[in-house]
């Protein structure tokens, strides 16, 4: 066999291995893009399985909306009642009647009914706008917006709105003056002051917005102008800033000022981050002080400033985290 023959042998049986190579090369290559294209197919087709749409964006857009729909189409009523409903004892919150742990009370004893049935589950949703919701015995009126009211609460009256609108022992309460102002909505004051005890009480319709500010663990600031009799010795000014314990109960540390003071009295500035009851007048009792005078003046950011006695003023509610950044603004008075 001569060289020529064996050139032409060679080229022939490399030729015989090379085109059977290409061949399923290109078959494969057509199998494989008739699978991607049916799996293609697929994804933009099948539109209850949001987890094929992990293609890319140009194929996944159109599925990925589809497949949305159809899920908010597969919820429970309890569940599309949530997108446009709140909780049950958020809902009661809302309406200023309590806060919402006293809600969930509420709710726990039977005396919650939604549309004329009893509800005792702390999940249930209902509808802000439509569902009529009574709380023992009482039908919430609809929501409103967060509001919020200043008041120059005055020595000599109570705090608190009795039942059937009039004290049993016949003390003088500020929610009478409130409502011959015109304020007749159902709100509660969030601070508490004692009987005798006058200046900034604050007032709201959000029963969860008065708790953010009443609660200890925010340490919204509290001030106090005290008039006390006699001069105040540094040690006891030291030993309230070390935080008294009174009564067996351990008071967190208390800032006292003195910002005058003559032969007879004293004027203290006392600042305290939370809100026992009658704090102040306890903790200065504590130290052998006797208090004449106690006006809160401030409560984080709502300041007395020159709010006349028994004026009611509405602000701007502040946000919790700007509570104590901020002063609030005045929005509208109410006439004494």
């Amino acid at each position: 066999m001569n060289t020529n023959t064996m050139q032409r042998m060679a080229s022939a049986l490399c030729g015989a291995a090379v085109l059977p190579s290409r061949a399923r090369a290109s078959a494969l290559h057509k199998r494989t893009t008739q699978r991607l294209c049916l799996q293609t197919r697929s994804v933009l087709t099948i539109k209850k399985s949001p987890i094929l749409a992990t293609k890319p964006a140009s194929y996944a857009k159109k599925p990925q909306k589809a497949a949305a729909n159809d899920a908010d189409a597969s919820k429970s009523p309890q569940q599309a009642a949530e997108r446009k409903g709140v909780r049950l004892a958020k809902r009661i919150a809302m309406s200023g009647l309590c806060s919402r742990r006293e809600a969930e009370k509420y709710i726990e004893s039977h005396d919650v009914s939604v549309n004329g049935r009893v509800v005792t589950d702390l999940a249930t949703v209902v509808d802000v706008k439509n569902d009529v919701v009574i709380v023992d015995g009482r039908t919430l009126a609809a929501t409103e917006k967060l509001k919020v009211w200043m008041a120059n609460k005055l020595a000599g009256e109570i705090d608190t709105d009795p039942a059937g609108g009039f004290d049993p022992q016949g003390r003088p309460t500020i929610f009478d003056r409130l409502k011959v102002m015109g304020l007749t909505q159902h709100i509660m004051p969030v601070g508490r002051l004692d009987f005798n005890t006058e200046g900034l009480l604050l007032f709201t319709n959000d029963g969860d917005y008065a708790r953010e500010l009443e609660h200890p663990k925010n340490e919204i600031t509290r001030v106090y102008r005290a008039q006390v009799r006699g001069n105040v010795s540094e040690s006891k000014i030291l030993e309230l800033q070390r935080g008294p314990l009174v009564d067996g109960v351990k008071y967190r540390p208390i800032q006292v000022v003195v910002q005058s003071t003559d032969k007879k009295d004293s004027w203290l500035q006392v600042k305290l981050a939370e809100g026992k009851n009658r704090e102040v007048r306890k903790a200065l009792a504590h130290v052998r002080l006797v208090v004449k005078r106690l006006i809160r003046v401030q409560y984080g950011p709502y300041r007395l400033a020159d709010l006349p006695n028994g004026a009611v003023l509405e602000v701007k509610p502040k946000k919790l985290d700007e509570k104590k950044k901020t002063t609030a603004k005045p929005t509208a008075a109410l006439k004494r």
